[in-house]
């Protein structure tokens, strides 16, 4: 990464408080394409937060918030799943995954995230392991949803995606660890390392 992305890079990231995650996360990108337009790709999100604050109120409930959210997200702008090349690199650069709508779930929910908080949405990222998810607080209780799909998941599910990592942990048996550890929601920075 030249001197100067770095530098910018760096700077983004030297304090936990104020770590302007959708910022850092597009000037990932930097050390592969060092003249991204850091601030084109910054003024698309922003123009699609701006068109869903358009079709809320301040009454609008957040259950129906998200439901918006989730509507434009997946059906108007198309954003979903890369099911042909999970690992690639441009999985994780933001611009490639605005330009084919197409990501792994920490990178699409760092850009759901990004709008939810827009229209006033309380939406965290979770370390879950082995697939990226979101916690959503509404007025009801909270969700856990997975951004590939915009799917809320049960208890039930999320335990049955974790048994294989605690099976192959050997997190079973006396040290037997709650779901509820797994779905606390993580810092801007964590989610950063984990990019």
């Amino acid at each position: 990464m030249p001197t100067q992305q770095l530098d910018y890079f760096t700077s983004l990231v030297a304090e936990d408080e104020h770590l302007p995650l959708t910022e850092a996360a597009v000037a990932v990108a930097q050390h592969a394409y060092p003249d991204l337009d850091v601030q084109g790709v910054l003024d698309q999100i922003d123009q699609w937060g701006t068109k869903l604050k358009q079709r809320i109120t301040p009454d609008t409930p957040p259950i129906q918030r998200l439901q918006l959210l989730k509507h434009f997200f997946y059906n108007e702008l198309g954003f979903g799943p890369n099911p042909n090349d999970f690992y690639a690199p441009e999985n994780s650069y933001l611009h490639q995954i605005i330009e084919n709508r197409r990501g792994i779930p920490i990178s699409l929910a760092i850009l759901m995230m990004e709008l939810g908080q827009q229209i006033g949405l309380n939406i965290r990222g979770v370390s879950f392991p082995n697939h990226f998810m979101m916690r959503i607080s509404l007025q009801q209780g909270e969700i856990i949803m997975d951004p590939l799909t915009g799917e809320s998941l049960s208890k039930n599910q999320l335990q049955e995606m974790l048994d294989p990592y605690l099976d192959a942990k050997g997190y079973r048996g006396e040290l037997s660890l709650p779901l509820n550890i797994f779905l606390r929601a993580s810092s801007s920075r964590e989610i950063l390392s984990r990019f």
